[in-house]
C-alpha cells in the first residue's frame, strides 16, 4: 500500500532544515529498522523557488502506523522543522512504476 506524506515547515526553520538534511536524505535512502521504502520524494519549494518549505514523499508500507512511527523519527520532525505532516493512503495512478499492477 502506498501513502502520499505532505509536511510543511515551520517558519524561521531554513537554518535547522539545512543542519538535519543530509541525516533526512539519508534516512529515506535507508529507513533502517522501519518496514517502508521511500518510492519518491523532494522538497517543496516557496512560490519564487528560492526556498524549502516543506517535504512530499511517496511510501510503500504495510499500514499507515509504520509510516507514522516512520516520519515521528525523522530528522525535520525531531528538530522541530515540520509544523505540520498531513498522511494519506495513496492509489498510484498515472505514472505508475512498472511493477505496480494497473488500475
Amino acid at each position: 500500500m502506498y501513502f502520499a506524506v505532505w509536511a510543511t515547515d515551520q517558519e524561521g526553520t531554513q537554518a535547522a532544515r539545512l543542519a538535519v538534511r543530509d541525516a533526512h536524505r539519508a534516512r529515506l535512502r535507508e529507513p533502517g529498522a522501519h518496514p517502508v521504502i521511500v518510492v519518491a520524494g523532494g522538497p517543496t519549494l516557496s512560490e519564487s523557488e528560492d526556498a524549502m518549505n516543506g517535504s512530499l514523499l511517496v511510501i510503500e508500507a504495510d499500514d499507515i502506523e509504520a509510516v507514522r512511527r516512520f516520519v515521528a523519527e525523522d530528522p525535520y520532525e525531531l528538530s522541530g522543522v515540520y509544523a505540520r505532516v498531513e498522511i494519506r493512503p495513496w492509489r498510484w495512478g498515472l505514472g505508475a512504476p512498472a511493477r505496480l499492477p494497473g488500475p
